[in-house]
């Protein structure tokens, strides 16, 4: 069996998709599969994916549009063989040595159902906008309750984008699959679902990209996100025993405040834009 799936979701990304597919391949020390599935994007994207198609690790999938991103992710994570499973938006990319690391990280701890690893954050152009995000309140190993339970102490994500991330395939399928039900906490609540069946492992290095731009710069949006990662939190207080009402009500409040810092920010970041 394949050890490493690295599956790509990917939607009108035929400008950046083969620098992400290539941030794959090119890694070291670990036996992968590459499974990239285009959202009949209709922009060319379906043909850059497809001209990797001569290296056997790489299988390509074309699915029908309709059913949000949840309709892709699905379909491409059902292809996947791995023990492992890495789902890497198709304009992010993997930083050399992420994979083989990651992965030794989750066999060198067999009671592990996630690794979360740091980010990079960059705008649409590749520029830097912060060299090392992620992982804040998590230790070395955790309990999948007390790693669930600093997140929503943190009012975020503190585990990372899911190219951040590595998860047991077993665990995610014990899980039930992304969390499709929730829209732009799809990832963080399938972080939790994955945590009720194992500890999680933190990678301190600084594991992939993350390319914010499009949609994420609308502030509006801001406040959506906030208002679902509320709705998040209290929904682990009702299945963690270690999440009690009272780290529900300080995440709510810290999520909040960190919409107000990122309305800022984002504002910001569109008048550097212009």
């Amino acid at each position: 069996m394949t050890l490493l799936s690295v599956v790509i979701p990917a939607f009108r990304h035929a400008n950046v998709l083969a620098e992400t597919v290539r941030s794959v391949l090119d890694q070291k020390g670990v036996d992968l599969e590459l499974i990239v599935a285009d959202h009949s994007s209709g922009d060319g994207t379906y043909e850059v994916a497809r001209s990797f198609e001569s290296d056997p690790r790489v299988t390509v999938l074309e699915t029908p549009a309709g059913g949000g991103a949840i309709a892709n992710w699905a379909a491409v994570t059902e292809r996947a063989r791995g023990d492992y499973l890495k789902l890497l938006p198709g304009d992010d990319t993997v930083l050399p040595g992420s994979l083989a690391r990651q992965v030794a990280l989750l066999e060198a701890h067999p009671g592990a159902s996630l690794v979360g690893g740091r980010r990079r954050i960059i705008d649409t152009k590749g520029r830097t906008i912060a060299k090392r995000r992620g992982l804040q309140g998590l230790d070395a190993v955790m309990s999948g309750g007390d790693a669930v339970r600093a997140s929503v102490l943190s009012g975020t994500n503190p585990f990372g984008e899911p190219g951040a991330v590595t998860m047991r395939r077993s665990a995610l399928e014990a899980a039930g699959g992304w969390q499709g039900q929730w829209s732009y906490a799809i990832d963080v609540a399938s972080y939790y679902g994955v945590l009720r069946h194992g500890s999680f492992v933190r990678d301190d290095e600084v594991a992939s990209t993350f390319r914010v731009g499009g949609g994420q710069w609308s502030v509006a949006l801001v406040d959506e996100q906030a208002s679902e990662m509320t709705r998040l939190f209290e929904w682990a207080g009702s299945v963690f025993d270690e999440v009690s009402d009272a780290d529900v009500a300080r995440g709510s409040a810290k999520a909040r405040s960190l919409a107000r810092q990122r309305r800022m920010v984002y504002r910001i970041l569109r008048l550097v834009k212009r």
